[in-house]
């Protein structure tokens, strides 16, 4: 090699060491192998001001953590930034830049919980600025990942918000999970706070406008950007015009010199520009933030969206206080679903019963009026003009689907529950009334009251008919006696015969005659499984006839009719919104049948492999909704259950399309603290995880296997194994799939999906979770709730391993 030519590679070398070594002198930067552990005393990566640092801070009241960047020199030491809030990280888990430039955050075990989303590559050092922005850089010391492009629910002086970022609120104050609200710079320029529905993250209706549209010559606003000297919150728009967002007179009243500025988006839906003194004063701190400016100024009338619970959630009503904050309130007869946390709406204190045999309407509801409320029409099903204010109270209170009803100038609007949106405006002529159960009734089980009403018509009926046919004087006695009966049925109506009800925890036994009956001799069949046949059915339960799915089982084992009774009884005290309910069991001799609720839509086969397949944000909906069916089964039951026969066939979908999981009653219970279990093979050709061929232990990782082939079936709406196809290539939908990877032509997996086309990002994100979870060893496949992360996007999706054929055979 010429020696001139090695002398200037050797100097290049040398100057990027020297200015990787100056780089770090000035910004005290972290280096490549450095890492932080999470602790109560654990160090932290400081900026050269030590104004901002970089660490963990532990949860209140737990041992969980936050890797989060926070004010250090003030004494509340108040977050700006944090990376895990929906996944928060153990105590012993680690943040480490590892030699190989890699930044990750990881628990005890070394499962990745939280990685930069931008896949930074070529870092050679990390480094905690003066600003709050925590980056990742290389050797030109060009940031290649910084906390400013991802913010949490804050933003810093300085810091830049651009089109599709967005700052999303926390849910409580001390509840660091996604909340309800965002704060957004969309592509026609407006800068807009909406709410979302979790844990999609839809857009509702935004509820604040910034109006930076330029409508005549048709330019936008492309940024939003935080003044570091002013104070200031503006837009600077394409064609260069700045449009103050914040008003007032920030920079004078809390001048940036002396005042630490923030802008955060509040857990109430307010945004909101806090002011915070930078040193004590005459040895003392004021340790509260001042709000500089808010907007909206008034949320709840600001909230005026047809979707979504609104400022307060569901069942609420709310008034403005004098700093912008939302006081929330409940419905009467409500209760508030968290009293820690009064944004998430109210739940009903005791259910509506309709068409009670032998009572009144009014001897069941009071009706509750409240003045100056008003609502928006999203719930209201029915309006009636030219009803006066006790017809409109009337009509709701013998209306079973009404719950709510508001007269306002000669018109009457029924409402059903949940309502949203409710507020209360001083001077408004709305007169509003609310069917509440009767305070003496509701406090007793509901099935009494039943049973109360057809004593009472008996009763009655008996007075009736002895009056009419007997003396003066006997009559007197007679009534004198029923009463001390009518007294004592009152009296001890709590100790009446309780109705079976859908709401008993108990499960529910059925003779076989029930069941056979129900089905018309089992004469419509639902379809036919691994584990049994299903019939539809109908059956009398709390006076009402239900849609019921009947599963007669097929022979099962010695073994298996010992625990039959055991595992119904405890899978009928799993819920889960989607997980199918176990409603009862018939155990008589040779006849083993489960009772479930009936699921309208049938299964997920029918929708995926049919004519016309689901719309794609609805797929991802489902891959969602059936990992987190999985997750409760393997992480939040008491005792682990492994399904062991995920496939599109045992994936029900009720009357909304929301996914549930089928069949898991039929699965191998394991005892929380056992790792695997040996047992014959299970499953159903396609879906077989390969341990299962094996003499290995098989554990939660067979349904993870089973799952990343059905997530394949849900993005492609084609099935695992297809004979038919021309292309030999693509009879395996595994190994086709990987190799469109691999070859990024993920498009010719959705080839007729313009919707899924259009959503390239998501759609090989989902690929690369699904090749994670088809990986040949179990021990490479994540757990299902880090599946779930990833689908979330809680946590990055890394590139995964190669997948290998595994066998895959057939399956009685």
């Amino acid at each position: 090699m010429d020696f001139s030519f090695r002398h200037h590679i050797g100097l290049i070398a040398l100057f990027k060491i020297l200015y990787v070594a100056v780089a770090q002198t000035n910004y005290r930067n972290i280096s490549l192998g450095w890492s932080l552990t999470a602790f109560d005393d654990s160090a932290s990566w400081r900026s050269p001001s030590g104004d901002f640092a970089f660490g963990f801070r532990r949860l209140e009241n737990q041992n969980l953590y936050l890797l989060s960047i926070w004010f250090d020199k003030i004494p509340n030491q108040t977050l700006v930034w944090y990376a895990n809030g929906d996944n928060p990280a153990p105590q012993g888990s680690r943040v480490e830049l590892t030699t190989d430039g890699l930044f990750s955050l990881t628990d005890p075990g070394g499962e990745v919980i939280w990685m930069p989303n931008s896949s930074p590559v070529g870092v050679v050092y990390a480094a905690m600025l003066d600003t709050g922005n925590f980056i990742l850089a290389n050797y030109y010391s060009s940031n290649v990942w910084q906390s400013f492009d991802d913010p949490a629910d804050t933003l810093l002086p300085s810091q830049v918000l651009r089109v599709h970022r967005n700052v999303s609120a926390r849910t409580s104050e001390n509840n660091f999970t996604r909340g309800r609200f965002e704060l957004r710079l969309i592509p026609d320029g407006n800068l807009v706070l909406n709410t979302i529905a979790l844990p999609t993250g839809n857009a509702y209706e935004a509820y604040y406008w910034s109006n930076t549209v330029d409508a005549p010559g048709g330019m936008t606003g492309n940024q939003l950007i935080f003044n570091a000297s002013s104070g200031y919150l503006y837009i600077i728009k394409t064609n260069g015009e700045i449009v103050n967002v914040t008003s007032g007179n920030i920079g004078q009243t809390f001048p940036t010199r002396d005042y630490y500025h923030r802008a955060t988006v509040d857990y109430d839906g307010v945004l909101r520009l806090y002011a915070h003194p930078r040193t004590s004063r005459n040895g003392r701190w004021d340790e509260t933030w001042s709000t500089a400016w808010f907007t909206p100024n008034d949320i709840c009338s600001a909230m005026m969206g047809e979707r979504g619970g609104g400022t307060c959630g569901f069942n609420t009503y709310c008034s403005t206080e004098n700093d912008g904050r939302p006081n929330c309130q409940c419905l009467p007869g409500f209760s508030f679903s968290d009293p820690n946390n009064k944004l998430k709406g109210c739940e009903q204190d005791a259910f509506q019963k309709c068409n009670l045999e032998g009572l009144r309407a009014e001897d069941l509801y009071d009706m509750h009026q409240l003045n100056n409320l008003q609502w928006n029409n999203s719930t209201q099903y029915e309006e009636l003009i030219s009803l006066t204010e006790d017809q409109c109270k009337s009509s709701c209170l013998y209306d079973c689907h009404c719950f709510l009803a508001v007269s306002i100038e000669g018109n009457c609007r029924k409402k059903k529950l949940p309502v949203s949106n409710g507020r209360r405006l001083e001077g408004r002529s709305d007169r509003v009334f609310v069917k509440v159960l009767n305070s003496d009734i509701s406090s007793r089980d509901p099935n009494t009251i039943l049973n109360l009403g057809k004593t009472n018509q008996a009763t009655f009926s008996l007075v009736a008919a002895l009056l009419l046919g007997s003396s003066g004087f006997l009559n007197l006695l007679l009534v004198a006696a029923i009463l001390v009966i009518v007294l004592r049925s009152y009296g001890g109506r709590t100790k009446l015969r309780k109705l079976p009800s859908l709401l008993d925890t108990n499960l529910r036994t059925f003779t076989y005659v029930d069941l056979k009956v129900a089905t018309k001799n089992f004469k419509e069949e639902l379809g036919r499984g691994s584990f049994g046949t299903v019939y539809k059915g109908i059956l009398q339960l709390s006076g009402s006839r239900i849609l019921v799915a009947i599963k007669e089982l097929y022979k099962i084992s010695q073994e298996g009719e010992k625990e039959f009774k055991t595992e119904a009884s405890v899978i009928a005290k799993i819920h889960h919104k989607n997980l199918v309910r176990l409603i009862g069991f018939c155990d008589e001799e040779s006849h083993k049948l489960l009772v479930f609720e009936f699921m309208s839509n049938g299964s997920l086969a029918r929708y995926l492999f049919g004519e016309s397949r689901p719309k794609w944000g609805k797929r991802i909906q489902f891959a969602v909704e059936i990992a987190r069916g999985l997750m409760y089964l393997h992480d939040e039951c008491s005792t682990q259950i492994i399904h062991c026969d995920i496939k599109p066939q045992n994936i029900l979908l009720d009357d909304s399309f929301t996914a549930k999981i089928s069949d898991f009653g039929l699965a191998k219970l394991m005892i929380s603290n056992q790792s695997g279990t040996l047992t014959a093979i299970r499953g159903t050709k396609g879906y077989v995880a390969p341990e299962w061929f094996k003499n290995t232990p098989v554990t939660a990782k067979v349904d993870v296997f089973s799952y990343g082939v059905l997530l394949l079936e849900i993005i492609c709406c084609r099935k695992c194994t297809d004979m038919e196809r021309q292309n030999e290539e693509e009879v395996i939908l595994t190994e086709w799939v990987y190799d469109c990877y691999t070859e990024r032509t993920l498009h010719k997996l959705v080839e007729d999906d313009e919707e899924a086309r259009s959503d390239m990002r998501q759609l090989e994100k989902m690929v690369m979770v699904a090749i994670w979870c088809i990986q040949e060893d179990p021990n490479v496949r994540p757990s299902i709730k880090m599946v779930l992360h990833m689908l979330e996007g809680v946590v990055q999706v890394s590139a995964p391993p190669c997948v290998s054929p595994s066998p895959h055979g057939s399956i009685s």
